[in-house]
């Protein structure tokens, strides 16, 4: 089977946005609230933060652990590895995932200023330059068959959307609206000349789940 390009469980609220207005260290999601707006996720029994046991099942659970299913490497941009914009004065800090980040694969930051790779845990993060077929190339050879996740944020998603490299797209379209921020979509109708589409609700009424696939 030939590796595919997936970006999954993306959040974005009703109005369209991934993230607010005003990301920094202290709230990476600018002025939006991530723990409302995954909490359809937050909820299941296979959320990897769960230390409590129980948990929902169904579609929301299958939908989270296929976050993790055959992937071997994960591409995302630079502003959800960090709130740093412009050339990188502190190589000291390392991303928000403490010692032990969350996607044991390799991981490729596009960034416009690159800098020496690192490992935490089983993941090493790589920053690299280029357009998003560039940036894929390198990707798909570290998932040495499997997968390649495209993490986000939505700017660079939006990239990979419009370059015609995703071959499969999953967005929970939530009820809050943000008003601004970092903007997938007006409308999810705006990938239908290029996607199949489904539209199911999560069980819990949290969220709207969006499912593409190329045509």
């Amino acid at each position: 089977m030939s590796q595919l390009v997936r970006a999954h469980n993306i959040v974005v609220s009703s109005d369209g946005y991934a993230a607010g207005e005003g990301q920094s260290l202290e709230r990476p999601f600018g002025h939006a609230d991530p723990q409302v707006m995954m909490a359809w996720a937050g909820a299941t029994a296979s959320w990897p933060n769960r230390t409590d046991p129980g948990g929902s099942q169904g579609l929301d659970d299958y939908l989270v652990r296929e976050f993790h299913r055959n992937i071997g490497a994960e591409i995302m941009g630079r502003n959800k590895f960090g709130p740093q914009r412009g050339p990188w004065t502190d190589h000291e800090w390392q991303g928000w995932w403490g010692d032990e980040p969350p996607f044991h694969t390799p991981v490729f930051v596009m960034t416009h200023h690159e800098r020496p790779s690192f490992t935490l845990g089983d993941t090493t993060f790589h920053f690299v330059s280029g357009s998003p077929a560039e940036v894929l190339e390198p990707a798909l050879a570290a998932a040495d068959g499997k997968d390649v996740r495209l993490g986000g944020g939505a700017q660079s998603l939006r990239q990979f959307l419009d370059a015609g490299l995703v071959d499969t797209l999953h967005v929970a379209v939530s009820p809050v609206e943000l008003g601004g921020g970092s903007r997938l979509w007006s409308s999810p109708e705006e990938l239908l000349d290029r996607y199949h589409r489904d539209v199911v609700p999560s069980p819990s009424g949290a969220v709207v789940h969006h499912l593409f696939w190329r045509r």
